[in-house]
């Protein structure tokens, strides 16, 4: 049997894309630095295994139809800036790796989230359709 323990996947989404508004140039660019290497570091750990920060524009597609509409409308507060996609042992271990983040000093906010391995609607499904064949 074995006893190593399995890494399961987390996405750290980074909200926040006015966190620079009142730094200088100069401390825009050490931030940016400093961001740049903690996501090198991580990969180079094997703990980072995808990562990018992410346009301001894009679109919604939503409701039926569908309804295209330019977008994010998210505050700029909300917006998410960017993503780095984990592969580590734990939530606590994902979430110690997201108190790091250069960024929360100047207001950024950081989510972490466990990356399901399927579908969770599709997981609940199942889970109801076993124990109505178990109480069947």
């Amino acid at each position: 049997m074995s006893t190593q323990k399995t890494k399961s996947e987390y996405m750290l989404l980074f909200r926040g894309n006015d966190w620079h508004k009142d730094l200088s140039t100069e401390e825009v660019q050490k931030v940016s630095k400093a961001w740049m290497g903690w996501f090198e570091r991580l990969t180079a750990q094997g703990r980072v295994i995808a990562g990018s920060p992410l346009e301001p524009e894009g679109k919604i597609v939503r409701g039926k139809g569908p309804v295209i509409a330019d977008g994010p409308f998210a505050e700029s507060k909300e917006a998410i800036g960017g993503y780095f996609l984990l592969r580590v042992n734990t939530l606590d271990e994902a979430v110690a790796i997201a108190k790091e983040c250069p960024g929360l000093t100047y207001g950024a906010q950081v989510e972490v989230r466990p990356v399901a391995e399927q579908c969770p609607l599709l997981s609940q499904i199942d889970s109801e359709e076993h124990l109505v064949q178990a109480t069947a």
